[in-house]
């Protein structure tokens, strides 16, 4: 595809998100469950994962968007942090799952409007577990992943992040 084309595969897109901004708002979800041991299945319905645009800038579906990958990463990460921290602290969860959802709005990533950002408004973390420990555990649980998932901390603080481009001769 050349520039023209998306120019043109997108331009419907740009003209609704102008009349109906919130059109261009869209929730993301990725899904996770815990096993037996320290892991996290993420449910990402696919054997392989090809990124593309997502719908709303264009994309076809049938690709997974960055966006999704982000969210199966936090989930995957922080999975296996609880399970990783239950473990260090003796609680038992018999079963559970994770849930991340974020909100983007397309017309930041589409250029629609330069005061939208591009980029997560915000994200939330949700474990379901299954477990008999105490709220006090259940608290500490949750502050000590929260404090030891990379990919939690790295959006919640931030990362210095450059860009670049490299020449091939």
């Amino acid at each position: 595809m050349d520039a023209t084309s998306l120019r043109e595969l997108q331009a419907p897109l740009k003209e609704r998100y102008k009349k109906e901004p919130n059109a261009a708002v869209i929730t993301l979800k990725a899904r996770g469950s815990l096993d037996e041991g320290i892991s996290c299945k993420v449910e990402t319905g696919r054997a392989i994962a090809v990124a593309g645009l997502h719908p709303a800038t264009g994309g076809s579906g049938h690709e997974l968007c960055s966006g999704d990958m982000l969210l199966e990463a936090l989930v995957a990460c922080a999975g296996v942090t609880l399970r990783a921290v239950a473990t260090a602290f003796g609680i038992d969860i018999k079963s559970g799952g994770v849930e991340a959802e974020g909100d983007l709005d397309f017309r930041g990533t589409l250029g629609v409007d330069k005061e939208a950002p591009v980029g997560f408004r915000s994200i939330r973390l949700t474990f379901n577990l299954d477990t008999d420990a105490s709220p006090e555990n259940l608290d500490k649980l949750l502050a000590t992943t929260e404090r030891y998932c990379v990919v939690l901390q790295t959006i919640k603080k931030g990362v210095a992040a450059e860009a670049k481009i490299v020449k091939k001769r």
